[in-house]
């Protein structure tokens, strides 16, 4: 697909063509303060006044982070060095009166001391850069191309990222220079800043290169090979890759946090021993997961989610189909690509049903909730989140499973999910270069199994009722058996802090919370004895339905006791088994 840039150009008081430019200089002078140095330098904007905005969220993870709180006292400059008036007007805005002035540098420092894959990072080991938290953008000028220039701290010797570079011969040990179409290409794509290990591999057509930081036991050979086959299984989905080159930034922890998707990008998060095992298996998931991500979310993807306001929430009620469809995929893909069993693929299937079926939240909050209120719920979860929330992930993934059954039914075997997932991408992406609404992702979910989805997205996206997967699923081979376990329960979930045991999470309507005990209730004793973890458990793990016990509690420093009497739930749960997963519409669907 081809992109025109168009570049603002207006004529200067000379009489000349001139254009406006952006660039920017990042520095790291004393890495050891966390502070990145940054100078965005404005030529030639006409404005006599300049509005300047730092990012609240990164793309990708929605939530408000505030990404200005890390930020000191921003000043503004002329080109001969003069001080020009700067007033800052919101929690992330500035204005800068320019006057007169060819050009504008705006300075400021960045406080870097969070290592997430979606905050910035800054000591003597290295430097990562989440564009969104550390560069400005000019208001309503976000479409501008530009250019940035890396001085990397004096023992750091590397620079990876996706961006391209400006030219080979500005490149040295000083000075590493990229350019950007846009705002949103420069943030889309971080940096990985220090002494990283890197090394490349080639799959379907495209050349990848991975920067690792921190110690682990992986092995290079094994991870081209392995990552080869991911990016390789994946691409086959869609026929195409959009990328010529990709970069994955791989940074070994010790907690490992998960990934974050960018448009020829990733940057993952892992515990630095994950790489033997059934946890080189999780890792390998993950690859599977943020790669997709480069075509579902980035390229295909709700109307809301691009261009960005980074001013604000970015409200979607599809974020089940960008996060639930690519947890499908990533387990979807491992099969294909070998490293499952169809055994194991459907055992893995049937633990995500019995997660999501099983949980309160399912019956509480829809899928299309979950998605619009990831802003203020996803990431902020508390006490009471597991009673009243679902997350878009699983449940998603869920929905992913059931539309690709309707879809192999439907068609008789020659169509799948894949089938949608190219349409989607070529109708919208490749055709209309845009994100789509719910009302046209129906439509073309309805073209491909050629009936009306509305019951299906009243009942299961936008209610909470529960699909009958038996009979989706039997056409496919397997068999879906549901029945109910009646449960003895106290409802508490406890934590030892210190020696001392406290009440973290009560499930609604149990034993716990009929009987008066609240969250943070430090649990002392049972029937007139103390107990601790072990022994708390223990004195209740034998009782049944009706039989009571007292429990002492200290609550604000106030010791109460109260007498518990046992109760009964129903937990849903599901047993998959393979019955003829080789008929045609199963040999179709776990190919």
């Amino acid at each position: 697909m081809f992109k025109i840039v168009i570049a603002i150009l207006f004529f200067s008081t000379s009489g000349l063509l001139t254009a406006q430019k952006i660039h920017y200089d990042l520095k790291m002078e004393k890495p050891q303060n966390h502070y990145f140095q940054v100078e965005m330098t404005l030529t030639d904007f006409k404005e006599k006044e300049v509005e300047i905005h730092l990012p609240v969220w990164a793309p990708g993870s929605y939530l408000v982070r505030e990404f200005s709180k890390n930020l000191n006292l921003v000043k503004a400059f002329d080109e001969n060095g003069k001080s020009l008036s700067i007033e800052k007007n919101a929690k992330n805005s500035w204005f800068v009166s320019k006057g007169n002035s060819k050009k504008i540098i705006v300075k400021y420092e960045v406080y870097s001391f969070e290592l997430s894959v979606r905050t910035s990072f800054l000591d003597l080991t290295h430097g990562f850069v989440s564009g969104s938290g550390v560069f400005m953008f000019v208001k309503n000028h976000t479409a501008l191309p530009g250019t940035i220039d890396i001085y990397p701290y004096k023992d750091f010797k590397k620079v990876s990222t996706a961006l391209p570079k400006k030219g080979l011969s500005e490149q040295t040990d000083a000075k590493f220079s990229y350019e950007f179409t846009n705002y949103d290409h420069l943030v889309d794509c971080p940096f990985e800043i220090g002494n990283q290990e890197t090394f490349s591999f080639q799959a379907a057509g495209v050349n990848h290169d991975v920067a690792i930081f921190g110690a682990g036991n992986y092995s290079i050979p094994k991870l081209q090979a392995d990552m080869k086959k991911i990016t390789e299984e994946a691409t086959k989905v869609f026929g195409q890759n959009p990328n010529k080159n990709y970069t994955f930034i791989i940074h070994n922890v010790v907690d490992g946090q998960g990934g974050l998707e960018h448009s020829n990008s990733t940057t993952l998060s892992v515990n630095r021993w994950t790489y033997e095992g059934s946890d080189y298996i999780g890792f390998l998931s993950l690859v599977a997961h943020e790669y997709f991500h480069l075509w579902n979310v980035k390229r295909i993807r709700p109307i809301e989610l691009g261009p960005f306001n980074y001013d604000e929430e970015n409200y979607t009620s599809l974020l089940w189909v960008m996060e639930g469809f690519t947890s499908y995929y990533d387990e979807l893909l491992l099969l294909r690509a070998g490293y499952y069993s169809k055994e194991t693929y459907i055992s893995k299937l049937q633990g995500t049903l019995n997660y999501v079926e099983s949980s309160l939240g399912s019956r509480v909050q829809p899928l299309a909730h979950s998605s619009y209120d990831a802003w203020i719920k996803a990431y902020r979860p508390n006490e009471n989140s597991s009673n009243t929330t679902m997350t878009y992930y699983s449940r998603g993934q869920l929905m992913a499973a059931l539309i690709d059954a309707m879809i192999i039914q439907k068609s008789d075997g020659t169509k799948s999910l894949d089938d949608f997932m190219q349409k989607l991408y070529k109708d919208f992406y490749v055709n209309k270069n845009r994100g789509f609404t719910e009302a046209e992702f129906k439509k073309t979910l309805e073209s491909l199994v050629n009936e009306n989805v509305d019951e299906f997205f009243s009942k299961y996206i936008h209610g909470t009722e529960t699909p009958d997967y038996t009979r989706t699923f039997e056409p496919l081979g397997i068999s879906i058996k549901s029945s109910t376990a009646e449960v003895t329960s106290f409802g508490v979930s406890a934590r030892n802090d210190g020696g001392k045991l406290f009440v973290k999470y009560i499930r609604s309507n149990s034993a716990a919370e009929n009987a008066g005990i609240s969250v943070n209730d430090e649990i002392i004793g049972v029937n007139g004895y103390r107990v601790n973890q072990e022994s708390f458990e223990s004195s209740i793990s034998g009782l049944n339905a009706g039989e009571t016990f007292n429990i002492l509690i200290s609550r604000d420093e106030i010791l109460m006791e109260y007498k518990v009497s046992m109760t009964n739930y129903l937990r849903p749960q599901y047993s998959i088994e393979i019955s003829n997963i080789d008929n045609q519409l199963g040999s179709y669907w776990l190919r």
